[in-house]
């Protein structure tokens, strides 16, 4: 088959674990005629070049975030890119949590310590939270994450270090997520495609598979979808690809995250996955 079109899948130069989907995209797009090129995003490339920019795996963006928003930005100038660059600088934070939740959309409860604040730990133990999950508003795949008692000494240590170079969150241990895990629904064009549930070591609350989290088939129930319905309504944009991230709170669904810039979308764990996807980068190519 003589492949007519070509679109770039950006990844990352430096990557935490190696990428173990994209492939599949490719192999899906191909199938189509649409040569998928796969770049990191700050390589020295005419972005132009390419008809459609999908943002796939740059799961080295959040130590450059700057660079990277800069990157994408004047990418969306020169060319299509995907998720949009505005969608994707609003995600970059995970303040936008916040904005979600002032929309009525159910959250984990979150304490907000911006960078340089020094008044993060008495705001915290003023919540009453006994155990807690401190981590940095902008990052990736839990790291800088630290499970902790409110009143340890670690906890104001971690706290105090992360607040230091930026925003922190703190929200308190679910221990629904030690015992059942997370919930990720996967859509494209705003369509659902699938869903898997994340589960993680035993002893461990992160569900990726860099620390032991394994991934098991799930099927949504109602207030699940329902969910994530309510939150990509509530979006600034639309979105090509989107994976809601869900955990009970109180015996109810609730966000964690909507991952909009380099989510892993477990194309694997559904055959017909990777040709939804592609179909749907398809309608952007023209």
């Amino acid at each position: 088959m003589t492949l007519t079109r070509r679109i770039a899948l950006v990844t990352g130069a430096t990557m935490a674990k190696p990428d173990p989907e994209t492939h599949l995209l490719v192999g899906a797009l191909a199938s189509n005629g649409v040569q998928a090129v796969v770049l990191p995003w700050d390589a020295d490339v005419d972005w132009a070049a390419y008809p459609l920019v999908v943002v796939r795996t740059p799961w080295d963006y959040f130590s450059r975030l700057g660079a990277f928003l800069a990157w994408v930005t004047r990418t969306g100038e020169l060319t299509a890119v995907l998720n949009p660059p505005a969608l994707i600088c609003w995600n970059s934070h995970k303040r936008y949590l916040a904005e979600l939740a002032a929309q009525g959309v159910p959250t984990v409860p979150t304490l907000w310590v911006e960078r340089g604040a020094g008044d993060g730990l008495q705001r915290l133990r003023a919540r009453g939270w006994g155990e807690v999950v401190v981590k940095p508003a902008v990052s990736i795949g839990a790291i800088g994450a630290l499970r902790t008692p409110a009143l340890a000494p670690a906890c104001a240590t971690h706290l105090a270090a992360l607040a230091a170079s930026g925003d922190v969150m703190v929200q308190p241990f679910l221990t629904s997520v030690a015992e059942e895990g997370e919930v990720s629904l996967i859509h494209f064009g705003g369509v659902f495609s699938h869903a898997i549930r994340k589960r993680p070591a035993a002893g461990d609350f992160r569900v990726q598979d860099m620390y032991g989290g394994t991934v098991h088939p799930h099927r949504p129930d109602a207030a699940e979808q329902a969910l994530a319905a309510q939150v990509l309504a509530c979006l600034p944009t639309a979105t090509a690809y989107a994976r809601i991230d869900i955990v009970r709170v109180d015996g109810a669904p609730a966000l964690m995250e909507v991952e909009l810039i380099e989510p892993e979308l477990f194309l694997a764990a559904d055959a017909g996955a990777a040709a939804r996807f592609a179909q749907e980068l398809e309608r952007h190519v023209g």
